[in-house]
């Protein structure tokens, strides 16, 4: 008996492994079974086919144990996998590292730790476990499994690593780093002696009268807050003794050294039961969202894919909602993807006020352990046995594609323009947006996407009838589309009316928001305090050693740093070159928008939401509530401030810069320019009155800024459609995008040239380059690319094939078998 098993490495092909006698009724297809690979290595791998017809003569290695009782991967999961490995031109062995939780793919790399909440002797433990438990606990710190082996001389420790998993007594190193610590309570009780000894209660009363007042004081809140009915008194909690007492804390000291009290600690009980607050019924929709819903219900009898195109605050969630009710009443489940995390966080609240605990969620930012959670709840229907633990819903970002659903009835993708779904690395190098597609399609169910500024490509599919389009034309409750201003920063650096980076016309406004009580939101995609230094006297520029790129200044850390590879470095006083002082910041970021905005209006409460601030796991939460709950008047940020957001009190927007997103060499600027004005012009003046925005440019006449005061998306498309045409681009074209990269500059161009001569020889014109990117070297790999135009009408799989053909010739020469060629389908 042997199994073909898919490994979580870049390698083509599955590897054949032979079944020993005791694991010949334990193994099954979706089961992840440990194999050694290689002299050393031991990984957790996936089965894929039980066979029996191995070549004999040959010696396979046994697999060393099976770690699940039932398929962890389903049948459909490992097409899907198949179908995205050939697309994007990958391993499946990518795909499923990518798919799957890290707590599901153990390995003899994988370093692990103890709960630094498990108790020692508070589980009971086998041998093996035990001096595994042990070991780890000694240690202190995280050790790789492969040592664990070495030190304790067992060969098959990840079985043990996984029972320890699942018991909560060892973590992996990047939950050790992210533990969630629960909320813990201290607590106040009278002790025994006393609480149920009338006499010595009241001694202590007459004790504490004559010579501790504030003691006496504290004792009496105490039995006033504790007692319930006449004789029991109850534990309290602490703060909210000290609170009613007013005393301080040394008191209450004071009564737990005498023995008078008793404090403990106790994990607060957090309610892990949602109920539903409101009915998907009780959504009262205006005509046009009748007419809409009707519209895309009717279109699913003929089409699989409609596109919903509603401008800002149309009123698409509430059409989400509706739509996702009618697949839950059949029993059935619903993936929502958003492309930013940022998202999930305030519209898990709107579906959760309508679904409850239906609702799960599930991205990056989750630990392994609770993603594994997520991966197992979603595997359950909630018509079987045992369903109640299911997750009806599912709300995540691009990864949720990969989860095992147990039947699935409709697939929504909401900002489905956006370009966070495209994963750049590692391979697999995916669209979130086409996957769900197609993990609808592999489904049999329908697929919603939506969005105020669809992607061209998108638009172009259902004008060609290839998708239903539906328009929502207007704001839900007849409100006004946004006031939109154009401030020509050239004219106002000439009338002196420029305080900084402020227009005059700005700040005017921003004080009215202030005196108003409404909120504003600015945008500027760029983070950091300064973009560069530079010397006036030899323009010498701070650059990252590792890539070719000018170091960015962070104030808050008082650091230059390299947003690509995060090198840091001091700010030099004087310049290394020319010991010239003149060193001056040029170019500002989210970071000094932040600082000198609160120069300007010093009574505004400001906040800034970037990658910078939004890197611990509940930061977007604390951010956007804060906002929502008006703590915060003023929000600066990034594209993270753009994107489906809604508050209710947002008057103003304003772009700071609209000129740094225009000018930026690619095809698709235009596009992305038009999309990040219009959305986050979009957040404002939602609910009550109409909002302003203003627009800061060099170039008020620019062809995209005046689409955007319009509102014009069709005159926008259509512009862009002539250009794409002209040039070969999507969606007449398909791209494949290939990165050559290498240490050495010169193997890098000439591998890149004699690449690019063999992909000539079969696609002839259809090959672009090769060139260098805008930045040539990332952490010291020196980059060039080689764009491939394939007809939308040609073939792409044998484009595909005949790439794959040439690559591989191209691996024949052993100079060239160092250089990496990374290739990237459908670029973004």
């Amino acid at each position: 008996m042997y199994v073909d098993v898919i490994l979580p490495l870049p390698l083509p092909g599955s590897f054949t492994y032979a079944v020993p006698p005791e694991f010949a009724d334990k193994v099954g297809i979706g089961c992840r079974v440990v194999v050694q690979f290689g002299n050393r290595k031991i990984y957790t791998a996936l089965v894929r086919k039980i066979h029996s017809d191995a070549d004999s003569s040959l010696a396979f290695k046994d697999i060393l144990s099976v770690l699940d009782n039932e398929a962890l991967v389903k049948e459909w999961q490992f097409r899907f996998w198949d179908w995205m490995a050939s697309y994007y031109m990958c391993t499946t062995g990518e795909v499923m590292n990518a798919a799957l939780p890290s707590a599901f793919k153990l390995a003899s790399e994988t370093r692990v730790a103890i709960n630094p909440d498990y108790r020692i002797d508070s589980v009971t433990l086998n041998e093996k476990e035990f001096s595994l438990v042990e070991t780890l606990y000694n240690s202190k710190k995280s050790i790789e499994i492969s040592r664990i082996s070495r030190i304790i001389g067992q060969q098959k420790i990840i079985p043990v690593v996984k029972t320890l998993i699942e018991k909560g007594i060892v973590l992996l190193e990047e939950e050790v780093r992210e533990k969630y610590r629960p909320k813990k309570e201290y607590f106040i009780k009278l002790d025994d002696a006393y609480s149920n000894n009338e006499a010595a209660l009241k001694e202590l009363f007459d004790h504490l009268e004559k010579r501790a007042k504030k003691q006496l004081e504290i004792l009496m809140h105490y039995i006033q807050i504790s007692r319930h009915g006449f004789d029991e008194l109850h534990e309290v909690k602490k703060v909210e003794l000290l609170k009613k007492s007013a005393c301080s804390a040394a008191v209450l000291d004071s009564l737990i050294k005498k023995g008078v009290f008793k404090g403990y600690e106790k994990t607060a009980v957090r309610e892990t039961k949602l109920n539903p607050e409101s009915s998907p019924g009780s959504i009262s929709l205006s005509d046009q969202q009748n007419r809409a819903i009707k519209e895309i219900r009717d279109s699913w009898t003929e089409k699989d894919v409609v596109l919903l195109h509603g401008v800002t605050s149309s009123g698409k969630t509430e059409i989400y909602i509706k739509l996702i009710n009618d697949i839950l009443e059949q029993g059935r489940q619903v993936l929502f993807l958003l492309p930013e995390i940022a998202l999930t966080t305030q519209i898990i609240n709107r579906l959760r006020k309508y679904f409850g605990d239906k609702v799960g969620v599930y991205h990056s930012r989750f630990n392994d352990a609770e993603r594994a959670e997520v991966w197992k709840r979603a595997s359950v229907s909630s018509k079987r046995p045992g369903g109640s633990a299911s997750y009806d819903i599912i709300l995540g970002a691009r990864s949720a594609v990969f989860l095992p659903f147990a039947d699935l009835g409709l697939v929504i993708v909401d900002e489905e323009h956006d370009s966070s779904f495209k994963q750049v690395d590692p391979a697999p190098r995916y669209n979130g947006r086409d996957a769900a597609l197609f993990l609808a399609h592999l489904h049999g169910v329908k697929a919603l996407l939506g969005s105020a500024t669809p992607a061209i490509e998108t638009y172009y599919n259902s004008k060609q009838g290839k998708y239903t389009l539906v328009e929502l034309p207007e704001r839900f409750g007849e409100m006004e589309l946004p006031l939109i201003q154009i401030v020509n920063i050239r004219e106002e650096l000439r009338r002196g009316r420029m305080k900084t980076h402020f227009s005059a016309t700005l700040l005017d406004q921003l004080a009215g928001v202030l005196q108003n009580r409404e909120q504003a939101i600015l945008f500027q995609n760029r983070r950091g305090f300064s973009l560069r230094l530079e010397c006036e006297a030899c323009h010498w520029m701070p650059m990252c050693k590792n890539c070719d790129v000018t170091l960015v200044y962070h104030k808050k850390s008082n650091q230059l740093r390299c947003h690509y590879c995060g090198y840091e470095s001091p700010v030099p006083s004087v310049c290394p070159v020319c010991q010239s002082t003149g060193v001056k910041m040029k170019g500002f970021g989210t970071e000094k928008v932040e600082e000198e905005l609160g120069i300007f209006l010093p009574e505004a409460k400001i906040a800034r939401m970037d990658l910078d601030t939004t890197r611990s796991r509940h930061a977007y939460q604390t951010i956007i509530t804060g906002f929502e709950e008006q703590k915060i008047d003023i929000l600066v940020g990034t594209q993270m401030v753009t994107k489906g957001l809604d508050f209710d009190h947002v008057s103003t927007v304003c772009i700071l810069n609209a000129d740094n997103m225009l000018n930026f060499p690619d095809f698709r600027s235009e596009e992305r320019s038009f999309q990040l004005m219009a959305q986050v012009s979009g957040r404002s003046g939602r609910k009550k009155k109409r909002g302003t925005v203003i627009i800061q440019t060099y170039n008020p006449a620019h062809p995209i800024i005046q689409s955007v005061m319009k509102n014009d998306y069709t005159g926008m498309f259509k512009h862009q459609l002539t250009e794409r045409r002209k040039f070969k681009y999507p969606p007449f074209y398909r791209l494949i995008l290939l990165r050559i990269k290498h240490r050495n500059p010169q193997l890098v161009d000439q591998a890149a040239s004699d690449l690019a001569k063999k992909l000539s020889r079969i696609f002839g014109n259809r090959i672009l380059g090769p060139e260098y990117p805008p930045v040539s070297r990332i952490m010291n790999q020196y980059l060039k690319h080689i764009i491939i135009k394939v007809e939308i009408e040609s073939s792409v799989i044998l484009a595909k094939s005949k790439l794959l053909e040439i690559i591989g010739a191209f691996y024949q020469k052993p100079e060239f078998h160092p250089v990496r060629v990374l290739i990237d389908v459908d670029p973004q």
